[in-house]
């Protein structure tokens, strides 16, 4: 079972997940949708492809951009194609 939490609350939670880089993907029917809201912000990875972000809004408490996902990723990461991963402070149990 892996979690992620922000401010003490449970954001995410599943007992299927992929790990890329140390990184824990969330299938994307496991986050709670009423804490994450969409975000302008985009990376680009050169084996993963380019990553959207979303908002972790807690209790009012907003943490920009701390969760990514893949909605068209690269052939090579396929397999976390919508999954999300967190950063900025949210903790990943497994």
């Amino acid at each position: 079972m892996a979690k992620a939490i922000w401010q003490g609350t449970v954001i995410a939670e599943s007992d299927e997940f992929e790990v890329v880089e140390g990184n824990v993907y969330f299938p994307p029917s496991t986050i709670k949708d009423e804490f994450f809201e969409p975000s302008a912000h985009q990376t680009v990875c050169g084996w993963k492809g380019t990553a959207s972000y979303y908002d972790v809004v807690v209790d009012g408490a907003r943490n920009e951009s701390a969760a990514w996902f893949y909605p068209a990723p690269k052939q090579a990461a396929a397999n976390i194609k919508d999954h999300v991963a967190f950063w900025k402070g949210v903790t990943v149990e497994q």
